[in-house]
């Protein structure tokens, strides 16, 4: 029987753990807003918040469409919809969906056709990886915090410094994997500068933001300021892109 990455079967199986994660979100979203009520906050400030909150998902959400459409041409829609729409990112899914096909001799982005075996274990590969996050939370998530919270009491300067270096870390991972092909461009390989090229346009966006905050004083952009510089990163990307690729 000939295996079909876009199988209604996928997309009603993908749609129900979906229909879940949503349901999930609506009731939190309940909860939180008769919580909001219950301590005295307003309704017009719950709705600036949701609107907020909103906006935010606004920049994440063309870079998942972006994603589920680079991951479809060997992966169907239906598995990248769901990897990307539960707690999958590009830039793990890609890498191990690279991984996965690499092992069996095959060529992201080159797939014409994947058998059911294939599918399951490229499948596997990207989700059973990515699920150790979610476990290691209720085994270590309290003690890490109940460790923050003394050291914080013990020395806050401390605290503070150690708190920074550990979002540092995790930036300089997303940085690094920025410049993971900068070295082509000693080569002649022009391509390696598409991310880094980017990553200053989101990058000065960021900072106009800041700037117009700090001397126009125009509050309302520090609401805005992330979900606009990501989106310019993404629309330089295609004239970037054209120029050196």
């Amino acid at each position: 029987m000939h295996f079909d990455v876009n199988s209604p079967v996928l997309f009603l199986l993908a749609g129900i753990i979906i229909a879940a994660v949503l349901a999930q979100s609506v009731f939190f979203l309940v909860k939180a807003w008769r919580r909001g009520k219950a301590i005295g906050m307003s309704g017009a400030k719950l709705k600036r918040i949701a609107v907020t909150a909103a906006v935010f998902t606004i920049a994440p959400a063309v870079a998942i469409v972006i994603s589920v459409i680079t991951l479809a041409k060997d992966l169907g829609v239906a598995l990248p919809w769901l990897r990307l729409s539960v707690v999958g990112s590009l830039s793990y899914e890609t890498i191990a969906a690279t991984n996965a096909e690499s092992a069996m001799g095959l060529t992201f982005g080159q797939v014409s056709s994947l058998t059911a075996s294939q599918y399951v274990t490229i499948a596997c590969v990207m989700t059973v990886s990515i699920m150790v996050g979610i476990w290691l939370v209720p085994v270590v998530g309290k003690k890490l915090q109940n460790g923050m919270i003394s050291l914080e009491n013990r020395d806050k300067k401390w605290s503070d410094i150690f708190s920074s270096s550990m979002f540092i870390g995790m930036i300089s991972a997303f940085v690094g994997y920025v410049f993971c092909d900068f070295s082509g461009v000693f080569q002649g390989d022009m391509s390696g500068l598409i991310p880094v090229l980017v990553m200053l346009v989101s990058a000065l966006v960021m900072c106009l933001a800041g700037l117009l905050v700090k001397a126009v004083k125009w509050r309302w952009i520090s609401d805005y300021a992330l979900p606009i510089s990501l989106i310019a990163g993404m629309a330089s990307a295609i004239p970037i892109t054209a120029w050196l690729a």
